[in-house]
């Protein structure tokens, strides 16, 4: 069987706004291309806008608009394979569905209308935070967890309000605590792994895993080797490891994909790009999943969730 894939996160957009990445074709550190997530069947590819904090020549606000418009040109020049996610969308239709989405949300700076204006460029899902402290919120690296701001606050009810998803990538645990108190909308974690099972700071707690499971969210499991392995290289077996620690000790229903393609440079040695994703869902049959439910993993819980925000 050939499944449809979703991948719930990549960086392409940061260097297709800086470094001239295009789509339909790849430079030599690229990772994302047309090629590429046709070889790996994929049907759904969230591209993320990563908001720089460090970046000292252009203000979070433009980097986000840089970003976008990134994203729309490459819709345009591409509209014969890639569309918009729609709730009517099929994985089987001959092209790949996309969600544009904020990694960091510094780039709100202190203006909440600015919530406005990323949902009128097409945003759909949020995180507040990435490696850094912002005005919004602490990250899950923080030395003290401070949880959310003021600002923070008033963004995730702006964001239930307007109904984008929120995404818990790079929050704090007590951040994620106070959404989870403010809110009972469906939230997720786009690339995010098990810290019960390999600890890391940026994975998650087997009861915030729970927790946006019972809201019906999902968890996509991240590719990057430090949240991982403490090998120097990280394989496909790592990535099922928590993906069937998840689906057992949580729930199938709530497991996805979220590879982090273009935002790391250390890939694992046998899932390098999109066209790796048929050997992931491979390793996960041989595992003992059923059809249906790798399908659910590759696909089908991501797609699921998604169609509640479009």
């Amino acid at each position: 069987m050939i499944f449809p894939a979703a991948d719930a996160h990549c960086d392409f957009l940061y260097f297709a706004a800086t470094d001239g990445y295009d789509i339909r074709s790849r430079k030599d550190e690229q990772c994302m291309s047309l090629d590429r997530m046709k070889e790996g069947n994929v049907a759904l590819q969230f591209f993320a806008a990563w908001t720089d904090d460090e970046e000292k020549r252009r203000s979070p606000l433009k980097q986000f608009l840089e970003m976008a418009d990134a994203y729309h040109r490459m819709l345009a020049q591409n509209s014969g394979i890639l569309t918009p996610f729609t709730k009517d969308f099929e994985p089987d239709c001959g092209k790949i569905a996309t969600v544009l989405t904020i990694e960091n949300a510094a780039c709100m700076e202190g203006d909440i209308q600015n919530i406005d204006l990323f949902y009128e460029k097409g945003v759909r899902a949020i995180a507040l935070t990435w490696n850094h402290r912002n005005g919004l919120a602490a990250p899950a690296t923080s030395r003290i967890d401070t949880g959310l701001t003021k600002s923070g606050r008033a963004a995730v009810k702006r964001m239930t309000e307007l109904n984008i998803a929120i995404d818990f990538a790079h929050l704090s645990d007590r951040g994620i605590d106070q959404i989870l108190e403010m809110t009972d909308a469906p939230v997720f974690s786009s690339h995010t792994n098990a810290r019960d099972l390999f600890y890391a700071p940026r994975s998650m707690k087997n009861e915030h895993i729970r927790e946006i499971a019972k809201r019906g969210g999902v968890i996509g499991v991240n590719f990057y080797r430090k949240q991982l392995t403490d090998r120097k290289k990280a394989c496909i077996s790592d990535i099922v490891d928590h993906i069937c620690y998840i689906a057992d000790r949580i729930c199938v229903d709530c497991v996805a994909i979220g590879s982090d393609f273009d935002g790391m440079w250390d890939y694992p040695a046998d899932l390098s790009y999109s066209g790796h994703l048929p050997r992931l869902a491979e390793e996960l049959l041989r595992r003992g999943m059923s059809e249906k439910e790798v399908y659910a993993v590759m696909y089908g819980n991501l797609a699921r969730y998604m169609k509640q925000f479009v």
